[in-house]
């Protein structure tokens, strides 16, 4: 087939970008025809939280990526909607993550198709946003609007849809297995890869900080008597995408300095592995959520997790099986981690992680997409 991915990839960095890679990578395995078309520019620098969007990384050299496309210039989307209209693929894959993005891909999207060849299919990250915005709404359903099918990556993704649509066709199917940040490392060197202590137990909070993925939460967890007294240290790696100053404030309050391991800058790709292989387990004490990225790239390491029991986390993070899901109180998440060393259950889980990770391939993701077609 001739497939077009609409949406982030080098030079940007990112989460979004790394999926829209390594699925071109999969339907290139099967003999398909598949190219990029991403962001010339992505968001405006006033509207992006961040240093920088785009990645330290070299272009990968066994993908077709066009920089091309401009998210608030409609003369460009009319552009681009009418060489890929012209292009004439059978699939026009879009990532949607976020309102913001609405009117430039559903502009597209809808030139593209009226070539009456293409069909338009959206694999779903949100629908609706983590951080709601007066429009939400309006702009969601402009791009609903525009798509032919949809891939929910989680079950309350799936049931949010029908906030919008509840006519075309969609399945649900989870986030495909991060597979894409290197091999894993002995622990020991990957602690000396990052200059930390190998008498000390690592946990991690890995991946942007915004205020719903509960970073507060670990914190106080971490305050709390059996940890504070434990040789037990947390180490944050990731950009602030929120205020950096409360989030200090706190650590001082708490009196944590001597706790923490704060790498708190953008990870770039190839050094992912190194925190991943250096912690003992990974902590998601988000708020409210969908599904993640981070979940699958603890997969991959062979990485025991414990996640909040929000959103579409309890679905792949079986509890007591590969991590503890609990409630998202500091409370809740100390007692996973006490529980987590006081039990052993490190290698029990890692043994169910093996098997239970079987099941998140992006073949299989490939296939849902080309079952719309059938």
């Amino acid at each position: 087939m001739k497939v077009v991915i609409l949406g982030s990839a080098h030079p940007l960095r990112g989460g979004i970008a790394a999926y829209n890679e390594r699925l071109a990578r999969a339907f290139a395995t099967q003999q398909d025809t598949v190219s990029i078309e991403t962001f010339s520019l992505q968001y405006p620098e006033f509207l992006f939280p961040g240093t920088t969007q785009y990645s330290s990384q070299p272009k990968p050299n066994d993908l077709t990526i066009h920089v091309s496309v401009n998210s608030i210039n409609p003369f460009n989307w009319i552009i681009i909607g009418w060489k890929l209209r012209q292009q004439k693929p059978d699939i026009l894959l879009l990532k949607f993550w976020l309102p913001f993005m609405a009117p430039c891909l559903g502009t597209i999207a809808r030139i593209v198709k009226s070539n009456k060849h293409t069909k338009v299919i959206s694999i779903l990250d949100n629908i609706i946003p983590h951080e709601k915005r007066i429009g939400d709404t309006v702009l969601t359903q402009y791009f609903v609007n525009s798509v032919d099918a949809f891939i929910a990556m989680s079950d309350s993704v799936y049931r949010d849809l029908s906030t919008f649509d509840n006519r075309k066709p969609r399945l649900l199917h989870p986030h495909p297995l991060f597979d894409n940040y290197g091999d894993s490392v002995d622990k020991k060197n990957a602690i000396h890869a990052l200059n930390l202590d190998a008498s000390k137990k690592y946990i991690l909070f890995f991946g942007l900080i915004r205020d719903y993925k509960g970073l507060d939460i670990l914190l106080k967890a971490m305050a709390t008597d059996a940890l504070r007294h434990s040789d037990i240290h947390l180490i944050v790696a990731g950009e602030y995408y929120a205020n950096k100053d409360e989030y200090e404030q706190l650590i001082q309050a708490l009196d944590l300095q001597n706790k923490l391991v704060l790498h708190t800058h953008f990870i770039p790709d190839d050094e992912v592995y190194k925190y991943f292989c250096a912690a003992d387990m990974v902590v998601q004490p988000y708020k409210h959520a969908t599904q993640s990225g981070v979940t699958q790239i603890c997969y991959h390491f062979n990485k025991p997790m414990i996640v909040t029991n929000v959103g579409g986390l309890p679905e792949i993070v079986p509890n007591n099986k590969v991590g503890f899901v609990v409630a998202p109180d500091e409370y809740a998440v100390a007692q996973a981690i006490i529980t987590f060393y006081s039990e052993n259950k490190e290698q029990d889980f890692i043994q169910h992680i093996v098997e239970e990770k079987k099941k998140y391939s992006w073949q299989a993701m490939v296939e849902k997409v080309k079952s719309f077609l059938q």
